[in-house]
């Protein structure tokens, strides 16, 4: 779903332990990099911690809130989001901010795994996802755990 290519700068809103983040530096290469953003400093540093375990320096740590990124409008070549959005009280404005942040033609990949306490259907990020400005472009999975990808309207 979110096909990364070298070079890139990919934004993973709440890495958790980092399970995506290293697989995906390794694939944005040297070249690339890899924001992770958290509420949590805690997540940061563990992630920052396999990270530099594995050599990789493309993994850039930042603390903030989703609804407030800190980033400068379209400068991300993609966004990613597992089994977080929601665990965000605002989720629309999470999904503006994505929106405003992501580079013409860039892409919003949301995973969801039914089970999780904050599981979001795919009916509700569809529509949470019109409201933000952002369109479906494909899914693969079912009802219960799936991966999305979206794009700027």
């Amino acid at each position: 779903m979110l096909r990364p290519e070298p070079g890139e700068r990919v934004l993973e809103i709440g890495p958790g332990t980092g399970y995506y983040t290293l697989d995906i530096a390794g694939w944005l290469g040297s070249d690339g990099r890899i924001e992770i953003f958290d509420l949590q400093q805690e997540f940061l540093d563990h992630v920052g911690s396999r990270a530099a375990e594995r050599g990789l320096r493309n993994v850039i740590p930042t603390q903030g809130d989703a609804t407030a990124l800190p980033y400068e409008d379209a400068s991300i070549d993609a966004v990613v989001l597992t089994a977080v959005l929601g665990e965000i009280p605002d989720p629309v404005a999470a999904l503006r901010e994505i929106r405003r942040v992501l580079k013409p033609g860039g892409r919003l990949v949301v995973g969801e795994l039914f089970g999780d306490p904050h599981f979001t259907t795919r009916t509700s990020l569809e529509r949470q996802a019109g409201e933000a400005g952002l369109s479906h472009e494909t899914h693969s999975g079912n009802w219960f755990a799936y991966f999305a990808r979206l794009s700027p309207a």
